[in-house]
């Protein structure tokens, strides 16, 4: 099977959406498929294209047996709607004209959604090539922007509701990556016949258990401390903030430390609490790369899973948890709906309510009280996520429904 895949973000860039495309691409090229990757120039979240591919129209690359086609784009920080929008429009633009041209034969084209607007590139590409167009539904655009306040125009609200309906329309096969999602497009009148659920996983092969790394616990000034990490988007929908009130219950103890690793539109408000309240237990560090995270998972003794108190959020999965259970990491999971309910199937996390201070204060003290609890939470996580969640394993389910839209 030739796939092509349209997602604006892909590595180098450190994303979710970078991690889950790569992965999959990769597996489905060792299972004899071929993959053609559409994205933009790296520059993801600082906005700063990378040296190697600054001033280029176009770059063609390979990445392991993954082809890469690379447009420009608006290169913008991840802050500010509208100039992400900008964005996200450039990256819609430059892939048809661009991308299109230099494209082989393919049998199916997926988008990546978001960004909402790359899924319009993809149906026409799809038009123009005769093929299926399957419309990956990672966030829901733009529900999303309503439920946190960003969005009230009740006229816009509608037309952008009709395009999202229009895309569901279109598409061959949708695929979300939980249940929850699944549901409210059929509650909105979709068939369930065309909607597949993909959910996120981890590469148990990279993410796996082992020791702290000692060389970088000693660089961070982590080492001989209880660490609990959030390692992830710093932003609107993530609320970081109860993580640093919840590191200044514990700024006059010298036996624990926070690292916070990411970047985002929140950022800069976290810095700027960080020293404003003299946080000298909370460590910060930008963004990394995809070949760190497994270390820094591995020097944490307790990673958060945290996600705002909004209704919307009851449907979304972070995929960090995923990573971090296959790391055999234990987890204190600041969520409800199906994020919490395969937490607790997991029996990896303890649970506490989004957004509140206090019970991640006292998921911590239990987390620190208790090592051999969490050695063993840290061992159901791994073993879940090997069963139920192992990339390659979703990698095949993928291909099987897009075999049947094939026929």
């Amino acid at each position: 099977m030739k796939i092509a895949y349209i997602c604006q973000y892909f590595i180098p860039e450190p994303s979710a959406p970078s991690a889950r495309i790569s992965e999959l691409a990769q597996a489905w090229v060792e299972n004899g498929h071929e993959v053609t990757v559409i994205t933009g120039m790296p520059n993801h979240p600082d906005g700063i294209v990378l040296d190697e591919y600054r001033g280029k129209i176009i770059a063609d690359e390979k990445i392991g047996d993954v082809t890469v086609l690379r447009n420009w784009l608006y290169a913008t920080p991840n802050e500010g709607i509208l100039r992400k929008t900008l964005s996200h429009l450039s990256f819609m633009i430059s892939t048809v004209i661009l991308g299109l041209p230099r494209l082989s034969t393919i049998d199916v084209i997926i988008v990546s959604s978001p960004t909402f607007f790359s899924a319009f590139a993809g149906l026409f590409i799809s038009k123009m090539r005769r093929v299926p167009f399957v419309f990956e539904v990672r966030d829901l655009w733009p529900a999303v922007f309503i439920d946190l306040g960003i969005l009230n125009n009740v006229f816009l609200i509608r037309f952008l509701e009709s395009l999202e309906m229009f895309l569901y329309t279109q598409a061959a096969l949708v695929v979300t990556v939980t249940k929850s999602f699944r549901n409210k497009l059929i509650e909105r009148g979709l068939s369930a016949e065309k909607i597949a659920v993909v959910s996120n996983g981890a590469k148990v092969s990279w993410f796996n258990p082992g020791d702290k790394n000692d060389d970088l616990c000693s660089a961070l000034g982590i080492s001989s401390k209880f660490v609990v990490s959030y390692i992830g988007a710093h932003g609107i929908s993530q609320g970081v903030a109860t993580i640093m009130e919840a590191a200044e219950t514990f700024k006059y103890r010298d036996d624990i430390v926070f690292m916070l690793v990411g970047d985002g539109a929140m950022k800069k408000e976290m810095v700027i609490m960080k020293n404003d309240r003299e946080l000298k237990n909370v460590v910060m560090l930008p963004a990394q790369s995809k070949e760190r995270i497994p270390d820094l998972y591995r020097a944490s003794d307790v990673c958060i899973v945290p996600l705002r108190d909004i209704p919307l959020f009851d449907s979304f999965v972070p995929s960090k948890m995923f990573e971090i259970m296959s790391c055999g990491i234990p987890i204190i999971g600041l969520v409800n709906g199906e994020a919490r309910e395969i937490l607790e199937l997991s029996g990896s996390a303890r649970i506490s309510s989004p957004e509140s201070v206090h019970e991640l204060v006292d998921s911590i003290v239990w987390m620190m009280e208790n090592p051999q609890k969490r050695k063993m939470m840290g061992i159901s996580g791994r073993t879940f996520v090997c069963e139920h969640y192992d990339r390659t394993m979703l990698a095949k389910n993928y291909v099987c429904h897009l075999k049947i839209i094939l026929k």
